[in-house]
């Protein structure tokens, strides 16, 4: 039996001590040579763990010794578990153990006395025996686990890093959840591979330097006027950078988030500074399709709410957030070609906006942006066939990425 002590990150520290990477990783890395195809799961979808498990440590950039504890839910995900402890052991980092999320049964290995040790502690003990942690991988499911909860504590302390590879995040033109399918996968697969991240990141640097010379304009066809200024708020680039030189200049929580696949540019405006309407495609409200629907902002406030149809569903819920149902939360842009709108088929927005031309104008508290509306309550609002402007320069055109 070990016991680990809260309170002063002395946990991580003596089991490192007491148990050599090797046997931490027995577990995880129990097949050295896990191939594509044994990435069958969950109804024979291929998720390429060999592929996708490079990929994910050239975006950490793992140093030696670093302590890297991943959160995965049992199921198809188990091949890149394994994968990862392969990697995680090449690069002489330290696998911590994987926490799991759910109720189906976990391989042999994942459980390690510092995860064993997690499940005890009260919420302040936890997040005191993660503050060592230098980076974890939340994989699909993370969200549900107390440790999640936690380790956004660390985050917000600055310390550590994390990368949330979900696969999650996609929406019907609405705005309501799209089940993660076959076509997800393979247009998620397609864009942390293929993504050209250097000039993902060089594009993201661009805009920011944009906004941050004047006033950002977003108009759409059926009305939406809204303009604001950044100032000196931070901006988030979602550019796939999981490293610990990067966390090291993050302001923000999400900062220290690092989402895979990459592609968004996130930022709180100066609540005083945004003004205008916008004016929303159909969309669901507490389980009311609402159609016709335009909030009036005033000074980063909602002043007036009009609707065609569903006006009282939109009420009910802006009323039911408190101050924060009624302020405006967050800009986001997606500047990643390979997450845009499909061409074919039925449309559907990927990976919560990331893609190219995809605006988000969203309701709520942005704390975790840096912003100063609390209250909990965020509603993220996607918006197809935007145009926004920097000054003069255009850089969406109804929908389409175009670069000044």
């Amino acid at each position: 039996m070990m016991l680990c002590l809260p309170y002063s990150g002395s946990c991580i520290a003596w089991v490192r001590a007491v148990l050599a990477p090797a046997v931490l990783l027995a577990g995880l890395a129990a097949a050295t040579d896990v191939s594509a195809d044994s990435a069958a799961e969950a109804g024979g979808r291929n998720l390429a763990p060999r592929e996708v498990g490079a990929q994910l440590m050239a975006r950490m950039a793992l140093q030696p010794g670093e302590q890297v504890l991943i959160i995965a839910q049992p199921g198809r995900w188990n091949a890149l578990v394994e994968r990862l402890g392969v990697e995680i052991a090449a690069a002489d980092a330290d696998a911590l153990g994987v926490i799991q999320v759910g109720e189906a049964p976990a391989p042999a290995g994942w459980s390690t006395a510092f995860t064993n040790a997690l499940a005890g502690l009260s919420d302040q003990e936890r997040v005191a025996a993660l503050s060592g942690v230098d980076i974890a991988v939340m994989l699909p499911g993370a969200r549900a686990h107390p440790a999640y909860a936690a380790l956004q504590e660390v985050l917000r302390s600055g310390q550590g890093r994390t990368v949330h590879f979900h696969w999650e995040g996609a929406y019907e033109l609405n705005g309501s959840i799209k089940p993660v399918d076959a076509g997800v996968d393979r247009l998620y697969l397609d864009a942390l591979l293929e993504t050209d991240y250097p000039e993902l990141a060089s594009r993201q640097r661009e805009f920011e330097a944009a906004m941050r010379g004047g006033e950002t304009r977003v108009t759409t066809p059926s009305g939406t006027d809204l303009r604001f200024r950044i100032g000196d708020r931070p901006v988030t680039r979602q550019d796939g950078n999981a490293s610990a030189a990067r966390a090291q200049a993050a302001r923000n929580l999400i900062d220290r988030e690092v989402e895979l696949p990459a592609g968004v540019v996130r930022v709180a405006p100066l609540e005083t500074t945004v003004n205008g309407t916008i004016a929303f495609p159909p969309t669901v409200w507490g389980g009311v399709e609402v159609r016709g629907l335009v909030l009036t902002i005033q000074s980063g406030r909602v002043i007036d709410v009009q609707a065609d149809s569903g006006r009282e569903a939109v009420l009910e819920e802006l009323d039911a957030a408190g101050p924060a149902g009624r302020a405006f939360r967050e800009f986001a842009l997606g500047l990643n070609p390979k997450l845009a709108i499909p061409a074919q088929g039925e449309p559907w927005i990927p990976y919560y906006g990331y893609g190219a031309g995809v605006v988000r104008l969203s309701l709520g508290d942005n704390t975790e942006l840096g912003g100063a509306v609390g209250g909990g309550y965020v509603r993220w609002n996607f918006f197809t066939h935007a145009t926004v402007r920097t000054e003069g320069d255009v850089w969406v055109r109804d929908g389409v990425l175009v670069r000044p």
